[in-house]
């Protein structure tokens, strides 16, 4: 950020600690009275320094002025924690909060994690909203807490047709009955490519087409699986139609892919993935993906394949670690 009025985030270390434990004393000093009391204010520069020196934090500063810190936790394999999420008192609603989250969120990227967890006082509303807003989920309760997660979303470029298969191949792992997936992109962006590369991981019965004029085609397990089912939104005008194909009826015991489906098929699930496949090039419509009406490539420019996780089921699944990794 620029300009007199940015906020510099710092990647604190140990020599922070004593400006970090100030704010961290007067932010929670200045909160409601709670029972039992928050253990914030046993903070020391010690203890602080230790947590910055093993797991590492952040410091917010605006023209020099210390205005809010929080400290990491690494206790969790595969998780960064959230601890001492704390704004000056004198300071609030000024987005100094909102940019620290979204440094930590950053941060747990860089680490190679796939999410992040904290823990939030139930007694304190303000505070779980402002999770809440952000995405957070609450997956656990143990009072006075309830704890929050948040799965981190995934873009990679995937240059071929074999390897968008291969992508959706890796997904099929983590997916269980119940699950939706939402499917976005151009026309033969490699949505049903993707679908053909999950069904085959899944073991169901194939071939798996384009259901465009079927609207929507259930592929049996081979394996003991749950089913796969296949929908076409394309043709789709409202939510009242895609009602009308009693997807209720099969979504909790199947894996439900809705191709075209952004903004009517959400209705489903409290919970889905949304893949968005766009296509880096100048062509929007190429060989990947089933050909619809006179669809006539000539040649494959590479996708990038974003998967963003909605919902509580898919906090704490490994996504990046498993789609990311080598």
């Amino acid at each position: 950020m620029t300009g007199s009025n940015a906020l510099n985030v710092i990647d604190a270390g140990p020599e922070h600690a004593e400006v970090i434990v100030d704010i961290i004393h007067r932010s929670f000093g200045a909160r409601p009275v709670l029972d039992p009391p928050s253990t914030a204010l046993d903070e020391t520069v010690e203890s602080v320094a230790h947590t910055l020196a093993t797991a590492g934090g952040l410091l917010v500063e605006r023209r020099g002025l210390p205005m809010g810190a929080m400290l990491f936790d690494e206790s969790r394999p595969g998780q960064l924690g959230l601890r001492r999420v704390c704004v000056d008192p004198d300071i609030q609603a000024r987005g100094v909060a909102s940019a620290m989250v979204g440094v930590a969120e950053d941060t747990a990227e860089e680490r190679g994690k796939d999410g992040i967890w904290l823990d939030v006082r139930e007694e304190l509303p303000d505070t779980v909203q402002f999770w809440s807003r952000r995405r957070y989920e609450p997956v656990g309760r143990d009072e006075p807490f309830i704890e929050f997660g948040k799965t981190l979303w995934l873009a990679r470029e995937v240059p071929t047709a074999e390897e968008m298969q291969a992508l959706a191949a890796r997904l099929a792992p983590l997916l269980r009955a119940g699950d939706l997936l939402v499917l976005s992109g151009d026309l033969g962006a490699g949505k049903t490519t993707f679908t053909q590369g999950l069904g085959e991981a899944l073991g169901v019965r194939g071939p798996i087409t384009s259901p465009t004029f079927v609207l929507a085609r259930t592929h049996p397990s081979l394996v003991d699986g749950p089913p796969l089912v296949h929908v076409d939104a394309y043709r789709l005008g409202d939510l009242s139609e895609i009602d009308d194909l009693d997807l209720d009826s099969t979504t909790e015991s199947a894996v439900t892919v809705v191709e075209w489906g952004d903004g009517m098929a959400e209705q489903l699930a409290d919970s889905w993935l949304h893949v968005k496949i766009e296509v880096r090039g100048p062509r929007p419509i190429d060989p990947l993906g089933t050909p619809h009406d006179g669809d006539v490539p000539d040649e494959v420019d590479p996708r990038v394949v974003t998967i963003k996780p909605h919902g509580p089921r898919w906090v704490g699944v490994p996504l990046r670690s498993t789609l990311l990794g080598s």
